[in-house]
């Protein structure tokens, strides 16, 4: 499986699936047809009105870049619509508010993940946990970072 985070700060290299690519330029995202794409809000920025297909993605719930079709599209945000959220900024619980299909099969359904302590503020880290989320066994996310 392909599977790609664009434009992810350098400091998340060490935390992203072993499967997932760090994409930094805008130009290695048209080597694939990505199965699984998550966008940074700058990557959505960048992104605005390119052409790219891939089968998931992870998008800030604010908005969707134009120009990208994607079979599945997961939201991430402090909005209560978006997909993946947080229920508590002061201990960080990420919140799945739907049940997300995995690439792998099956579903992550609708619950609360107490986090561990993060290399960062949850806020900024909700793309890179939901990569984890949707990458890794649910039990992998209770690891220490």
């Amino acid at each position: 499986m392909e599977c790609a985070l664009y434009i992810p700060p350098a400091q998340w290299d060490p935390y992203l699936p072993p499967d997932v690519r760090p994409v930094r330029c805008a130009a290695e995202l048209t080597e694939y047809c990505w199965d699984l794409l998550a966008l940074t809000p700058e990557g959505c920025r960048c992104l605005d009105g390119q052409k790219l297909r891939c089968g998931m993605l992870l998008v800030p719930g604010t908005g969707m870049p134009r120009g990208i079709q994607a079979e599945t599209v997961v939201t991430y945000g402090l909005s209560h619509r978006d997909s993946l959220t947080l229920s508590s900024l002061s201990e960080p619980v990420l919140c799945v508010q739907r049940a997300l299909p995995r690439l792998e099969g099956g579903n992550v359904e609708p619950q609360e993940i107490p986090l561990p302590p993060l290399p960062g503020e949850a806020e900024t880290l909700l793309p890179l946990l939901g990569m984890r989320l949707l990458r890794m066994p649910l039990t992998a996310m209770s690891a220490s970072w």
